[in-house]
């Protein structure tokens, strides 16, 4: 059996979890594993109202991972809360809902209905988006913007459920960020998003998978470094066993898996039983 971890006062089942944007509704990961036996499923980043996302294509495969321009594609809010999330819930699943605004005003909306929705264990507040401008939502691009939208959620949130912010895996700020998130209330930070980049027409992008990998880990081992009480959730280019326990040797606290899921969907549990079966 594998050993609970203790992430932002909820006990996990597993420092395995999906994150977010890479695992659809859920419904298309189910019929590749046991989404209860996951420490939890981030939810694709959530806005108010419902965004279509960008022109195609969206997604182009690199040498090493995929350069993406989603822009945000969602359902919104109403839709998630009716449809989206009892689905998740009757899973089973620990849901964390990534949440994303183009104010704060849309944040705090966001964390007050998000807060009153039985079966949400947390939310991930999207601070990372690798084009924010082109996706018009908040732009987070100094530490105290970002600490100003943690503040607003954890605010608007119930006592007990927890705000985790997901920042930009900049090697030269990335301390700075999380400490400014962690001291603004988010209970747990997240490093490793898509890095900035561009589509083969030009378009801006976000580039992830293996090709970032190295610079997530780096990141993740200068935050526990300089901040070894917080706790860390380690993102980028995640596929293997290996890579698990080197993010976690690193001083995460748990990992997300987001791209591999791409290629094999059975990735997330798949790693989750090869954590249980080492010795």
């Amino acid at each position: 059996m594998a050993t609970p971890i203790q992430l932002a006062g909820l006990t996990l089942p597993s420092p395995i979890l999906v994150a977010s944007g890479c695992g659809g509704t859920g419904r298309e990961l189910a019929a590749y594993g046991d989404l209860a036996a996951l420490g939890g499923f981030v939810t694709r980043s959530i806005t108010v109202t419902a965004r279509p996302g960008g022109p195609m294509p969206r997604l182009v495969e690199t040498p090493s991972g995929f350069i993406n321009a989603i822009g945000l594609q969602n359902p919104g809010l109403d839709h998630f809360l009716a449809t989206e999330l009892p689905w998740l819930v009757q899973q089973g699943v620990r849901v964390f809902v990534s949440i994303a605004g183009k104010s704060l005003g849309e944040y705090a909306e966001l964390a007050r209905r998000l807060g009153r929705s039985p079966g949400v264990a947390g939310v991930e507040v999207n601070l990372s988006a690798p084009d924010a401008t082109g996706t018009g939502v908040f732009d987070v691009r100094e530490p105290f913007h970002a600490a100003s939208v943690v503040a607003t959620v954890q605010r608007d949130l119930p006592r007990g459920m927890p705000a985790i912010a997901k920042v930009r895996s900049d090697v030269g700020r990335v301390v700075e960020s999380a400490r400014t998130v962690l001291d603004a209330g988010a209970a747990a930070v997240v490093i490793g998003n898509a890095f900035p980049a561009a589509l083969p027409d030009g378009r801006p992008g976000g580039l992830s998978g293996p090709a970032i990998r190295p610079l997530a880990l780096r990141c993740v081992a200068e935050v526990h470094a300089a901040l070894p009480e917080a706790e860390v959730v380690g993102a980028g280019g995640i596929g293997t066993i290996d890579d698990v326990r080197s993010f976690l040797d690193a001083g995460a606290t748990a990992v997300q898996v987001g791209t591999a899921l791409l290629h094999d969907p059975t990735t997330a549990t798949r790693l989750v039983a090869e954590l249980q079966d080492a010795p």
